[in-house]
C-alpha cells in the first residue's frame, strides 16, 4: 500500500533551512518490528504526549534542553552514512510537521519510516508507518488508511484486546506484531500462546537490547 502522504509546492530550499528538536540521531542497526536487522539512520525528536511509564527514553519527553538541527544538516548525515532508510522516533514525532523533513529525504534518495502512537495529526512524506498505539492516548482515526505494521506492547491480556482492536481498524496486509515489554518477562509466554493461537500475529522482540547495539 501507498503512505505517501500529498506534499505541496514548498522549495525544498526553505525546506533544508527547517529545524527540528533532536533528542539523537545516529548510524544503526532497525532493532525491533517488520525491519529488524537491517542498516537504518534513526532520527529522534524530542516531545512527547504520551508519555508511557516503561519508555526507555524518557529525556525524549520534554522539547525543551534539546538542540535544534536544520533539516539540511540532518540530511546530509543520513547520506554520508549511507543508511538506505531513516527511521523517525521520538518522544512522539507527530507533534512536529514532519513534511519538511520527510520531502528533503525523499529528495536525497531516502526512504522514511516513522514509528508512531498516531495520536496526533499524521504529516510528511513517509514510506513505511509502523504505529504502535497506547491505550491511554488513543491514535487519530486518519492514521489507520496507512498503517504498514501494527506494533503493540503487551504486559496484559487488556493488551491483547487492545492490539485486536486497533487491528480491525488496519488495512489488509498490515504487518501485526506483538512485542513484550523489556522489563516484564510474565508478557512472554502470554504473547507466545497468543501468537500459537492467533497466527496472523508475529512477535517483535527488541533485539538491539540483547545485541547491544544503539
Amino acid at each position: 500500500m501507498s503512505n505517501l502522504i500529498e506534499t505541496h509546492s514548498d522549495s525544498i530550499t526553505d525546506y533544508l533551512s527547517v529545524e527540528y528538536p533532536i533528542v539523537e540521531h545516529f548510524y544503526t542497526i532497525q532493532g525491533e518490528g517488520a525491519h529488524t536487522g537491517r542498516a537504518s539512520y534513526f532520527i529522534r525528536t524530542a516531545g512527547c504526549d504520551v508519555n508511557c511509564w516503561w519508555c526507555d527514553v524518557k529525556e525524549s519527553w520534554e522539547e525543551e534542553g534539546h538542540p535544534l538541527m536544520k533539516v539540511g544538516e540532518l540530511v546530509e548525515l543520513v547520506k554520508e552514512s549511507g543508511a538506505p532508510f531513516a527511521v523517525i522516533t521520538g518522544g512522539e514525532p507527530l507533534l512536529h510537521d514532519l513534511l519538511p523533513l520527510t520531502v528533503a529525504l525523499k529528495e536525497a534518495g531516502i526512504k522514511t519510516h516513522i514509528e508512531t502512537s498516531g495520536s496526533s495529526p499524521l504529516t510528511g512524506h513517509l514510506d513505511w508507518i509502523t504505529l504502535s498505539p497506547k491505550r491511554f492516548k488513543e491514535p487519530t482515526d486518519e492514521i489507520f488508511d496507512y498503517v504498514d505494521e501494527l506494533k503493540v506492547v503487551v504486559l496484559t491480556n487488556k493488551d491483547l484486546q487492545w492490539a485486536e482492536k486497533n487491528a480491525a481498524r488496519c488495512p489488509e496486509g498490515t504487518q501485526l506484531l506483538l512485542q513484550p515489554e523489556w522489563d516484564t518477562p510474565k508478557s512472554i509466554p502470554l504473547i507466545v500462546d497468543y501468537v500459537k493461537e492467533n497466527p496472523q500475529w508475529g512477535i517483535s522482540l527488541q533485539t538491539h537490547k540483547f545485541l547491544k547495539v544503539p
